[in-house]
């Protein structure tokens, strides 16, 4: 990602190529999604995605958290391929290159995340992931204002190093938080060879090529940790409720929703993923939060969201490369 434009849609978890499909128009292909109306579509993919993530949580004990991930991103792979049916001939070695390095970021920041998942909950587990985005948000932008964004985002960190208080990181697993700030790293990294991946593969082309890669990395490590296990049928089952939940709904949701609703509003809107998220966690995974979790929650998330409108809301003097 290399204009601050272009990072300006950090938060987004739908990736450019995505994006700049849907805003193409395609086929109208609305129907009963469509009726939901475009802020509908992206709060149900938000939906998704985070009860996604905590139906994962509930798989772990059957299949761990790496067989977990290994189960969604091969289904993904699966559905995303038959779907795309990439054309794999007239691709130079940079172009296979970049999709190689999507691949491995993508796997690798589902890898970090669901082992966080596996020791945190799920809402402090995403508002620590969050912070990669946001930071590459901030470092892309030139504006004063984006270090009162970065600012308040650590108020929401110190909030949940504990500042002597018991609900803070301090009470969290140590090996669990880690794990959190590294998918966040490794999501900014998705971010920008998403954007690559986006300016050298048409439509989801790239996509489905890159969770493919991600698909064949990760299966090792699935089989390495549960073995038999995933080829259980109603772990198989779950696994694929978690890969429709967590990628190929969300994504099929956004694209529609992109075709009718800016790109800035989009994401501000995904700026709300960690409230989702601690939301999920505690219908589904009885996951309460303390007070100071919940604050250090909503200072990320309006950290988020003051970065994303600062960064839309500066003249544009290039066209977004992604």
């Amino acid at each position: 990602m290399t204009t601050p434009d272009a990072a300006a849609t950090a938060a987004p978890v739908i990736p450019p190529q995505i994006r700049s499909d849907a805003g193409a128009g395609g086929p109208g292909r609305s129907g009963r999604f469509g009726s939901l109306g475009p802020v509908g579509l992206v709060l149900a993919g938000g939906v998704s995605v985070q009860f996604g993530g905590a139906l994962a949580v509930t798989l772990m004990p059957r299949a761990g958290a790496l067989g977990v991930v290994a189960l969604r991103l091969l289904v993904a792979a699966v559905v995303l391929l038959v779907v795309c049916r990439p054309r794999l001939r007239g691709h130079s070695r940079a172009d296979w290159g970049t999709v190689v390095a999507f691949g491995v970021a993508m796997s690798a920041m589902n890898g970090l995340f669901y082992q966080a998942l596996d020791r945190i909950p799920l809402g402090v587990a995403v508002t620590l992931e969050v912070l990669g985005p946001l930071a590459l948000s901030v470092v892309a932008s030139r504006r004063a204002l984006n270090l009162v964004w970065a600012a308040l985002a650590l108020a929401g960190v110190f909030l949940l190093s504990g500042a002597g208080s018991g609900g803070g990181l301090g009470a969290l697993d140590p090996v669990g938080v880690a794990f959190a700030l590294g998918a966040g790293v490794m999501w900014a990294a998705y971010i920008v060879f998403s954007a690559r991946t986006g300016r050298r593969f048409p439509q989801a082309d790239g996509l489905a090529l890159a969770m493919a890669v991600g698909a064949l990395l990760f299966l090792p490590l699935g089989l390495a940790e549960s073995g038999v296990k995933l080829a259980d049928p109603v772990t198989l089952g779950l696994g694929a409720g978690v890969a429709v939940l967590s990628s190929v709904l969300p994504y099929t949701l956004e694209l529609l929703a992109l075709r009718r609703l800016p790109a800035s509003t989009f994401a501000v809107m995904m700026s709300l993923e960690p409230a989702l998220a601690a939301t999920a966690g505690f219908l589904v995974l009885d996951q309460a939060l303390s007070t100071v979790q919940a604050a250090a929650i909503a200072l990320v998330v309006a950290a988020s969201m003051g970065a994303v409108r600062t960064q839309t809301a500066r003249p544009k003097t290039a066209t977004p490369e992604a």
